[in-house]
């Protein structure tokens, strides 16, 4: 899937939302200094000619854009001809780094906004063994959590706020963080993470700056409330078809690969996600909004192998293009999956390895 052509900054699948239908398809994302080509995928190969391009110079960039509540980890472009691009990348850190680069090819020109990006960047870091579900679980507690109030403003009625001030003061008392900056970084994530979100003009103003800085205020003015996805989350029963334990483990790795179908052998684009404690590999479906994965196994008892680049490997349907590697389960079911580069299929197989 990787090209060695000069120029290109980043490439890798992204989810775009159509424009006329506003259905999301899974696109292989090209960046250069000027534009943002996307290709449709043909089983596991990458069409010749671009599907579409975006072209960067005047464009604005909206990272985090929380216009789609069950899409927490969107970009939005807007080019200088008013056209929105929505983009959704496959995690956090994923998208973070889609933003830094696309911003820096728009500020190819201006050396200072762009090292001004990377000193942000690097500050917005946090302890890795934070569970923001966890701390949202206590925000809920009737005694010790957050306190909520009614809130009257330009004429709306809010019936269950928190201020960002409060929030700050909560995180910190709890120990979740140590210093208002701190609190702040962990408020801004459960806020691109869809666990808060801002209501009112004061605090949805603050999410519309198109930097990477912190986008949640730390004010008594600035008021938000629990996201419905919170609440979808505990009340959902379909959600206890798939045993909750395999979705507990600690989430090791994850990121978007091709996988062959079982039936038609047809290759899809799959989220994957890889967790240990217990070790599990679940996919889901990118193009769809709930967030349930479509399948898994456990990796206990698995082999997983590289497979040869060279011709097409046995159990192989179609016309794939290398990088591919093989799980085979415990029960001997085959799974053939294909990474965008040498580099990440080695990734993956070297992070499954030590789970099986």
């Amino acid at each position: 899937m990787m090209q060695e052509a000069g120029g290109v900054l980043k490439e890798g699948f992204l989810v775009k939302r159509g424009h006329i239908v506003h259905n999301w398809k899974v696109r292989w994302f090209v960046l250069l200094q000027d534009k943002l080509l996307y290709y449709k995928l043909e089983g596991g190969k990458k069409e010749p000619s671009p599907k579409g391009r975006i072209l960067l110079d005047g464009c604005t960039i909206t990272c985090p854009c929380l216009e789609y509540e069950n899409r927490p980890l969107l970009i939005k472009l807007k080019t200088k001809t008013n056209t929105d691009y929505f983009l959704e990348c496959c995690s956090r850190e994923e998208r973070d780094s889609w933003a830094l680069d696309i911003t820096g090819a728009i500020h190819a020109g201006h050396p200072v906004q762009v090292q001004e990006l990377h000193r942000m960047k690097n500050s917005f870091k946090l302890l890795a063994n934070i569970s923001l579900h966890h701390i949202v679980d206590k925000m809920h507690d009737s005694s010790t959590g957050m306190k909520l109030t009614p809130n009257m403003e330009q004429g709306n009625r809010y019936k269950e706020t928190f201020t960002g001030s409060a929030l700050v003061d909560w995180l910190i008392s709890n120990s979740f963080a140590v210093s208002r900056f701190e609190a702040v970084t962990l408020a801004s994530m459960l806020m691109e993470e869809n666990f808060i979100k801002p209501v009112g003009a004061r605090s949805i103003e603050a999410t519309r700056y198109s930097d990477l800085s912190e986008q949640f205020l730390d004010d008594s003015t600035a008021l938000y409330m629990f996201a419905e996805s919170y609440k979808k989350k505990i009340s959902s029963k379909e959600d206890l078809q798939i045993n909750i334990s395999e979705l507990s483990g600690t989430i090791v790795k994850q990121g978007y690969l091709v996988k062959q179908g079982h039936k038609r052998k047809n290759w899809k684009v799959r989220r994957f996600v890889l967790r240990a404690d217990p070790a599990f590999l679940h996919y889901y479906d990118p193009t769809k909004e709930e967030n349930r994965p479509v399948g898994g196994f456990s990796l206990r008892g698995c082999l997983v192998s590289a497979l040869e680049d060279n011709g097409v490997p046995m159990g192989v349907k179609g016309n794939v293009q290398g990088n591919l590697f093989k799980i085979i389960t415990k029960n001997d079911i085959h799974y053939y999956i294909q990474a965008s580069s040498k580099a990440e299929r080695a990734r993956w197989i070297e992070a499954i390895k030590p789970l099986t």
